[in-house]
């Protein structure tokens, strides 16, 4: 089971991030765990200086852009092999 967090405060591209990472989770039958992280302490705690920002298994994996789907397929598969 993976953990994916979805880091912002609920602007335009959180929310692409957001509905982007659960149709590829959908999409790939991948079994995880979806949480929105809207809490700015919480947010700054990963050090992100932009939102949104992705955190797979406790990992940033970027912040500030809404990466490609291929990059999102890899890191979840990266992810659910550990």
């Amino acid at each position: 089971m993976i953990r994916i967090k979805i880091l912002g405060p609920g602007c335009k591209k959180c929310q692409t991030l957001e509905s982007k990472v659960k149709e590829i989770v959908n999409k790939e039958g991948i079994e995880a765990i979806i949480e929105k992280v809207t809490d700015i302490s919480e947010i700054m705690n990963y050090g992100i200086m932009m939102t949104p920002g992705l955190v797979i298994n406790d990992q940033v994996k970027c912040f500030g852009i809404i990466p490609k789907e291929e990059q999102i397929i890899s890191w979840l598969k990266e992810g659910y092999q550990k």
